[in-house]
């Protein structure tokens, strides 16, 4: 089956990057947390402690996992218990805890994520939320969608973000085009009023080394309404895969300007410079069962590096008309340059002494300006309380690529046992004309959360009008262009059963338009999706336990699938996906270091319309685990202790079985059980004097557990054991 999910134009065929070495029929190939007092109030610290609304702050004042309140859902400051979707956010001390190196392991431990489909990769933070592709359209940062192209793909350094909040379910009644499994929002790290700075020098396994730097605090001589953020990284590091490396450079300067206590502006820019392997996969005959699962490595460090270059600037504006209007003013400006080079293997001998193998490079340069404006208003009518939302935003995109495609010489194996990568030469081949593509997006949007009583209604809805051109170069005759519009919305109702209890009912839906034709020549029409979620909240009276439980069904239609008239040839957008399930979460904290973070998903999605394939239907999608459970948690000993000033901490993922591919009768991907540990020492107990100073060692995939999940017949193999020793100083 086609399985192109909800894909905009930027982002056709996307949901099988991941697979480009595997695939050459297609393609060749309340929380701005940092370890700093508490700012006393005045002009140029926050008048209260809410979070910057709007998608531009994330959540503020938050110590340990458990999060109370997030803009991303509603655009406003409203309580997580009061939405009427599930929402989870991964705060900076989850984080560091962990010591993420990437996005997808962000967001390992939320409900609803499968993050681990296209195992060890890289190249890309792909990743499914209830069971659909998220990573081309569903990634938005600071409130604003980042668009992607096939290969420009902005990278995510996770140590640049104060916070990741994943809403899940439909988000197109306030963000447009998307995907029906939710979004991701990053909140990228902020000035603040607190001085303080942080340094960690990290070594690992695979060579690695890193350096990380966060300063921040008031400008001097700025009368406090000055305040800074310099956040920066810089690692050289190989990896598992023979001759491959994973380096970085990142920087983040960040300013606000605050005025008075009803203005801010704060400008974020970041520069980020990143190198991986260009093939990441393993050769996989899916013809032959001998050879399904083989650690025959398919790419060479002769050719097969993967670079992004990539910038930002753009600024979060926000003013206090009254005590209960404010205007906001979200602007980004996004470019991105990537440059992919990658050798696959295609066949054996029949030997299995040589591997026939060809070559690709492709050139991707995207630029992207979004900008989003909102109005806030609250008031009452009558008993009826409101908090009233209405904005305007606009996103243009354009993107250009080339590609190019050869062959390489023959790679010697030995038996499979001995492959001499690296020892010839390999010719780059020749890129071909250029192709260019630009999409602009310009919604309306309006919400009400209307309060009476103990009920809460949530009403959103949007209307977006979405422009395409798609050409190549020096061909007039080969421009093509779409327009769509589309109606967004979502109903939901949450009871106030108590101030700490509240059960919600939700309605919401999204589209994304489609790139290409059908068989008539005709556009696609917008893939669409909708979801039905009820759930309750509890936030355990007298303690920061919070539990969120849920179920949703949902549905997505004009699927692209295999024409029914021609499905050799052409593809129409009459498929239909269905994803039932279950989640329930719960985040604690303890005591000081000592938290919890457990989630346990279900997740049934299957083909349920295809005209072109009526044999898939009914089918469940291949690589989505229909069962997961993920538990971490850390605890710190008490100063009384003799063990004061350790800490130590573990977690454990659970990923059940899912089918292996698409097909009738296919075999099914195995359970996989990893476990994840964290050790540190504060050296304040040995001295006053080192007040600050840490010792952490993460390590994950702990039992050096050798897996691999495979999808659309195609297999990756998960990542081995990582060991990262950090050494952490903060003052």
């Amino acid at each position: 089956m086609a399985r192109s999910l909800v894909l905009s134009g930027l982002a056709t065929g996307l949901a099988a990057a991941p697979a480009l070495a595997q695939q050459p029929e297609t393609i060749k190939l309340d929380e701005i947390s940092v370890s700093a007092p508490q700012a006393p109030r005045g002009v140029g610290a926050p008048a209260d402690g809410s979070a910057t609304s709007g998608g531009g702050g994330g959540p503020s004042g938050v110590q340990g996992y458990t999060a109370r309140v997030s803009p991303t859902a509603t655009k406003t400051n409203t309580p997580l218990i009061e939405t009427p979707q599930s929402v989870s956010v991964v705060t900076r001390e989850q984080l560091n805890d962990r010591n993420v190196q990437t996005l997808n392991e962000a967001i390992n431990y939320t409900p609803g994520v499968a993050s681990n489909v296209f195992g060890y990769d890289p190249r890309f933070d792909a990743f499914y939320i209830r069971g659909f592709s998220v990573t081309n359209i569903g990634i938005y940062r600071d409130g604003l969608r980042q668009p992607s192209s096939p290969f420009g793909i902005p990278r995510v350094e996770p140590y640049g973000l104060e916070a990741i909040t994943i809403l899940r379910g439909p988000a197109g009644g306030l963000y447009g085009l998307g995907s029906p499994g939710g979004i991701v929002d990053l909140t990228s790290k902020r000035p603040t009023a607190v001085p303080f700075g942080e340094v960690w020098l990290q070594g690992g396994n695979y060579d690695r080394a890193q350096g990380n730097f966060d300063l921040g605090g008031p400008v001097e001589g700025s009368d406090g309404q000055l305040f800074y953020r310099l956040t920066g990284l810089v690692r050289q590091s190989s990896t598992f895969l023979p001759g491959s490396i994973d380096d970085r450079a990142f920087i983040a300067p960040a300013l606000t300007w605050r005025p008075s206590a009803d203005t801010s502006f704060t400008l974020l820019t970041e520069y980020l410079n990143n190198t991986v392997p260009g093939n990441s996969s393993f050769y996989s005959n899916y013809a032959d069962p001998r050879f399904q699962k083989t650690k025959l490595f398919s790419g060479d460090p002769a050719f097969q590096n993967f670079n992004t270059e990539q910038y930002r600037i753009g600024y979060a504006f926000e003013h206090k008309l009254t005590p209960d209007i404010v205007f906001r003013q979200n602007f980004r400006y996004y470019h991105v340059d990537a440059d992919l080079r990658y050798t696959q293997i295609d066949a054996l001998s029949a030997d299995l002494v040589r591997a026939s193998r060809s070559t690709g490079r492709i050139t991707n340069v995207l630029d992207t300006i979004s900008l989003d404006n909102q109005l806030e208003i609250r008031g009452a009518t009558g008993p009826v309380q409101h908090d009233f939302i209405a904005g305007l935003d606009y996103t243009y995109s354009t993107y250009g690529q080339r590609m190019g495609f050869g062959a390489a010489p023959d790679l010697q194996i030995g038996g499979l046992v001995r492959p001499n990568y690296g020892a010839q030469f390999i010719t780059a081949p020749t890129l071909g004309t250029a192709s260019r593509l630009t999409q602009s997006q310009l919604g309306t949007y309006v919400q009400d959360q209307a309060r009476f009583g103990r009920f809460i209604l949530t009403l959103t809805g949007r209307h977006d009008s979405v422009a395409t051109v798609n050409e190549s170069a020096g061909d007039p005759t080969s421009r093509t262009a779409s327009s769509d519009r589309a109606f967004s919305g979502r109903v939901g109702l949450n009871y106030l059963l108590t101030d700490e209890l509240v059960p919600y009912v939700s309605y919401a839906t999204t589209f994304a338009p489609q790139l290409g034709l059908d068989r008539l020549g005709q556009a696609f029409q917008p893939t669409k999706g909708n979801q039905l979620e009820g759930g309750v909240k509890f936030n355990v009276p007298g303690t920061s336990v919070f539990l969120n439980m849920a179920v949703f069904d949902i549905a997505q239609t004009n699927v692209l699938v295999p024409d029914p008239v021609n499905p050799i040839l052409y593809t129409a957008a009459v498929g239909e996906v269905n994803s039932r399930g279950a989640e329930l979460e719960a985040t604690a904290n303890l005591g000081p270091g000592i938290n919890v973070t457990a989630a346990y998903s279900h997740v049934d999605i299957r083909t349920t319309k295809n005209p072109g394939s009526p044999e898939t239907v009914g089918l469940a999608l291949s690589g989505i685990p229909g069962n997961t459970f993920r538990l971490f948690a850390t605890y710190a000993f008490p100063t009384a202790s003799p063990l004061s000033g350790f800490s130590f901490g573990g977690g454990v993922r659970y990923a059940g079985t899912s089918p292996a591919n698409d097909v009738i009768g296919s075999y099914r991907n195995s359970t996989v059980t990893l476990f994840d540990a964290v050790a540190a020492y504060d050296f304040a107990r040995v001295d006053p004097r080192l007040k600050g100073m840490r010792l952490q060692v993460n390590v994950s995939n702990l039992l050096d557990r050798n897996y691999f999940n495979c999808q659309a017949g195609a297999c990756y193999r998960g990542q081995p054991r990582q060991i990262l020793g950090s050494l952490i100083y903060r003052w």
